[in-house]
């Protein structure tokens, strides 16, 4: 097999298990009002889980949470793929006060050195009015096209980087090893789900 043809092959297999996860993904069936009332429960469950486990890893995490105009959760983003590969993940966004104002999905793609996957929790604090009131007002909202979103960087006593704590909107990533700060979140398409 030539190697044209084996790249032909391994893109092909990419693309179908990108598919594959992301039908995997997607809900169907009735829009059952319990349904919907079990799959906000759930989400926001894993949003309690996420933020908690933010709070406690991050010592100003809470601090700047009690700033923001909002806080957008995804618990659990999954990645999976072979070449080509893809990432989804369903949260719930919440005001001020803490109580659910939407529930969203993400989703993105990748290619290059892809196998395998991996779960991850993304959180997302927008910090100035004026970047909160974008995203609600956004019909979908992308990552880098619609607003920059500024990794937290941590230092070593725990507190998050002065340049970073200014900036309007704010992530975090994590997995099971911690906090990352090499990754970027920019192309990560955001959506309303109908819950």
């Amino acid at each position: 097999m030539n190697r044209r043809q084996f790249v032909t092959r391994m893109a092909g297999s990419g693309l179908l298990v990108a598919t594959a996860f992301t039908a995997g993904c997607t809900t169907t069936g009735t829009n059952a009002p319990t349904d919907a009332a079990a799959k906000r429960q759930e989400i926001n469950a894993g949003a309690d889980g996420a933020l908690n486990r933010l709070y406690g890893t991050t010592s100003s995490a809470r601090e700047l949470a009690a700033r923001a105009q909002g806080i957008l959760v995804f618990p659990r983003v999954l990645s999976a793929g072979l070449v080509i590969g893809g990432e989804y993940g369903e949260g719930v966004l919440r005001g001020r006060s803490g109580a659910p104002v939407g529930y969203y999905r993400t989703t993105s793609a990748s290619v290059g050195l892809t196998a395998g996957g991996q779960s991850k929790s993304v959180i997302i604090m927008f910090m100035t009015p004026d970047a909160y009131s974008k995203f609600l007002n956004s019909s979908g909202w992308t990552v880098g096209a619609d607003a920059s979103v500024a990794l937290a960087k941590i230092g070593a006593n725990g507190s998050i980087d002065t340049n970073t704590a200014q900036q309007p909107v704010i992530g975090f990533v994590q997995t099971n090893a911690g906090l990352m700060f090499d990754i970027s979140l920019d192309g990560s398409k955001i959506g309303k789900l109908d819950l």
